[in-house]
């Protein structure tokens, strides 16, 4: 197998930002931990929403392309300022330190780091599960047919991501556990790079890597998140925003449901928006948005229950520094 696919560049690109992100999550807690929570912006300013997103954030990168959250809140006088981050963990921290007001979607282990660590966020909307938008990959001609062979590989995982709770569960649902394997904590980009290069026996990843990979490698799905994640992504803001700002939260959240319901019922069109941001191939844009629901709902306590089953296990392996009650959280109700 080449170590450089056709096609792998540009799918390296988009994750180049996140290299090394998780390992710096010590530093990025502890940052959290002593700073108060929504610093004040300087008086006088024009009203202004701060929306921090990663490249790779789906509905808002369609939001931006196509100018309607302007539009819609134009009317109100607000302005918007769209702040790109590397990945979501310095996303949210940015949003503890009130230097953005909302944050795009990330995945479902993010928030718990953040609320770990004690910051003070409050939970606007969520996507729907999407199981299949996450798995375990093995190369093609791998003998690793099953959850129960890899005992003792050595697999590709970013730590603390989404795609980390799903290895621990599939560990789990094998009878294994995480001693019976070796981990390899990589960044989205490296990881690609370990396992085309046969330096890891699987790989976890979520899209739109996960599709570039089996497309372009040949890559087969041992198991994805049925069954063993739901995979939500949720949207948030900071407490001093969702408290005074309503008006402005419900144009948005109407707007990423729009965007929504457009994404998955134009899936070619969506796919050759995406392509030209993402600087990759409509067909596996088109691919990877199938595995995702893309349904932007309210969110509920109930609704919450995996974040539970979430934060207990990371803090069985050591990732989160204490218990994390995943429920004693504010929600923002969208009447």
């Amino acid at each position: 197998m080449r170590a450089q696919p056709v096609g792998i560049r540009s799918v390296s690109a988009l994750a180049a930002g996140v290299r090394g992100a998780f390992l710096r999550v010590a530093i990025a807690l502890a940052a959290l931990a002593f700073v108060p929570a929504g610093a004040a912006r300087a008086e006088g300013t024009p009203p202004t929403l701060r929306l921090g997103y990663q490249k790779s954030s789906t509905l808002t990168a369609v939001l931006k392309s196509n100018g309607e959250l302007e539009k819609a809140l134009a009317p109100l006088g607000v302005k918007v300022e769209w702040r790109e981050f590397t990945s979501g963990l310095p996303l949210l921290e940015a949003l503890n330190l009130g230097q953005v007001d909302f944050s795009a979607d990330v995945a479902d282990t993010v928030p718990i780091f953040a609320q770990a660590a004690g910051a003070k966020l409050v939970y606007v909307a969520q996507e729907a599960a999407s199981p299949g938008a996450e798995a375990i990959l093995a190369p093609a001609q791998s003998p690793i047919k099953s959850l129960a062979d890899l005992h003792g590989r050595k697999i590709a995982v970013t730590k603390g991501a989404g795609a980390h709770f799903l290895l621990l569960a599939a560990l789990q649902k094998a009878g294994l556990g995480f001693k019976d394997i070796s981990a390899a904590y990589l960044a989205p980009g490296d990881g690609r790079a370990a396992f085309v290069g046969g330096n890891v026996d699987a790989w976890v990843i979520w899209d739109p890597f996960l599709t570039s990979a089996v497309h372009e490698t040949g890559a087969r799905v041992v198991a994805d998140g049925t069954g063993l994640a739901s995979y939500k992504r949720y949207y948030l803001a900071s407490e001093p925003f969702a408290a005074s700002h309503g008006g402005e939260l419900k144009i948005v959240f109407a707007k990423l449901q729009e965007a929504g319901v457009w994404t998955k019922s134009h899936p070619k069109e969506a796919a050759a928006l995406l392509s030209g941001l993402w600087n990759i191939d409509a067909a596996t844009v088109e691919d990877a948005n199938s595995h995702r629901s893309y349904d932007v709902g309210a969110v509920t306590r109930e609704g919450l229950a995996e974040q539970q089953i979430i934060a207990d296990a990371f803090l069985r392996e050591g990732l989160i520094p204490h218990t994390v009650d995943a429920g004693d959280v504010k929600i923002w109700r969208p009447e």
